[in-house]
């Protein structure tokens, strides 16, 4: 008898255990990261500089997907962060860093590039592009950032544009070059003007400086190329409502000075593809400041 009101009980128990496991909880997505990061400065947006004639330089994200239950109700989905699979590499100095060629490597005037690393797949956009676009330059680009830069182009021209490439990919030793020019040149405002040998944008092969044929008329001098009025040009104003559906974002924004070490440059786009673009676009981050916020140091200055 004792041993089966022992049965009983635990019968009891159970029934009550099942019972409260099948109570509905409701699921509330956990908040976006506070965009105020330990140790990094915040930027904060400017009016633009005085005009001047950048040469160059920015960083990884994570991935995140949110999954409400069947009980949660939102009145307006979140958005959703771009998923990019990125290859971890162990921590060392900036000076031998070799990327994996992958589209969110981190490069800014804080965090570099060894002088040995160069893209695996360059390609000449004079192969690809007409002489009123290129005006000639021997300018390379990598293969995945090609077709959406020959659409972006062919629908600027359709739109009745002149977009010019005056700059793509540029090698460590090119930028030597540069950097020494403008140290030769300007001392004072070199580091300003253009980035250190390993501190460009330029040498992940992604990137390209834009020109417009109106942007002398509008800054009154003949035959400039690079100016932050450039913003003010036709074709500097589709670029910034468009880039982003080609897979193109602005890598120095007004403001993005203290994380990149770079002034405005409303002419200098990169290829991250269009789900991160687009991503950016919409939350009004620039890749370098979200991706500072999310992923490890990438080398040791």
């Amino acid at each position: 008898m004792k041993t089966r009101r022992h049965h009983w009980a635990i019968l009891i128990l159970g029934i009550i255990f099942i019972t409260s496991c099948g109570v509905e909880t409701t699921f509330s997505p956990p908040p976006l990261p506070t965009l105020v990061p330990t140790g990094v400065a915040t930027a904060v947006p400017t009016p633009p500089p005085t005009p001047q004639s950048n040469d160059v330089a920015q960083l990884p994200p994570p991935t995140a997907t949110l999954q409400p239950t069947a009980t949660a109700t939102a009145t307006q989905p979140p958005t959703p962060t771009p998923t990019a699979t990125l290859t971890p590499t162990p921590i060392g100095p900036c000076s031998e860093r070799m990327p994996q060629d992958d589209l969110f490597t981190i490069v800014t005037q804080t965090y570099g590039l060894s002088r040995d690393y160069a893209p695996q797949d360059l390609v000449l956009l004079t192969d690809y592009l007409p002489f009123e676009v290129t005006l000639g330059f021997p300018t390379e680009i990598r293969q995945i950032a090609v077709q959406p830069l020959i659409q972006m182009i062919t629908d600027m021209q359709s739109a009745g544009l002149q977009p010019r490439i005056l700059s793509g990919y540029r090698s460590y030793a090119a930028q030597a070059i540069s950097w020494e020019k403008w140290n030769r040149e300007e001392p004072e405002r070199a580091a300003i003007l253009s980035a250190r040998p390993g501190h460009s944008e330029h040498q992940l092969g992604t990137t390209v400086d834009f020109g417009s044929p109106e942007l002398a008329t509008i800054v009154g001098i003949p035959d400039i190329q690079f100016h932050t009025y450039f913003y003010q040009t036709s074709e500097g104003i589709w670029l910034a409502e468009n880039a982003h559906r080609y897979g193109f974002t602005l890598s120095y924004p007004r403001g993005a000075l203290e994380l990149t070490g770079f002034y405005y440059e409303p002419w200098h786009f990169r290829y991250v593809g269009e789900e991160m673009a687009t991503f950016l676009h919409q939350s009004g981050l620039y890749l370098t400041e979200y991706q500072l916020l999310n992923q490890p140091e990438p080398c040791i200055p």
